[in-house]
């Protein structure tokens, strides 16, 4: 009984972060590179939800990222904004070839017949009280392992953490210990359970 957290990079030239969390929250995390490598790794571990750190939805209204205008934000994004947590929506440059890649390998792993979720390691983090890779990745590193899970070192990548966090979400997905933001007609973000007066604190 495995999860899978998937750091998604936007192009396959860059690495994407790829963590295997067992049941005892032993971590095998290494980074990849294409869409195929990505999903023979999923087929592989066999696991129960993957996790992907990336849009899986375009917002309501749109049909593609191709034309400028609105709708820019889904209603999971809306929630991140009252919650004040910050991200990049889906318009933004770098966001949409992200978005893009991020759709397609969600329909492919399904069609496979994985479960997959969308997370956001960085919101993730804010709620479970940990620094994000940008601030300090090692006291990232440090606040995984206080939450238990095994097999971190001090080499790992800033976008191998957040692969580990997306598991963990995964993980906690699995136990019903999660908050879903958005509607299910577009897509659900699942994070860490949300207390909103702990995250004025952040």
């Amino acid at each position: 009984m495995v999860v899978v957290g998937i750091d998604l990079a936007g192009s396959e030239k860059r690495e994407t972060g790829f963590c295997i969390l067992d049941k005892d929250l032993n971590a095998k995390v290494f980074t990849l590179f294409s869409d195929k490598e990505i999903i023979n790794a999923v087929k592989s571990a066999k696991p129960l939800v993957v996790a992907i750190d990336a849009p899986l939805a375009l917002p309501k209204g749109r049909k593609s990222l191709n034309k400028r205008g609105k709708p820019h934000l889904r209603q999971c994004d809306k929630e991140l904004l009252e919650l004040g947590i910050k991200f990049f929506p889906v318009t933004l440059g770098p966001m949409r070839k992200l978005t893009e890649r991020g759709i397609r390998l969600k329909k492919t792993l399904e069609k496979i017949g994985f479960r997959v979720i969308e997370t956001y390691p960085g919101a993730a983090q804010d709620i479970l009280k940990i620094p994000r890779k940008q601030k300090n990745i090692k006291k990232l590193l440090n606040g995984l392992k206080k939450q238990g899970i095994k097999g971190l070192h001090s080499k790992l990548s800033g976008d191998e953490l957040d692969a580990v966090t997306c598991a963990l979400v995964a993980e906690m997905y699995l136990k019903g210990n999660y908050s879903a933001l958005g509607s299910e007609d577009e897509v659900l973000m699942i994070l860490p359970k949300i207390n909103p007066l702990a995250l004025l604190l952040i």
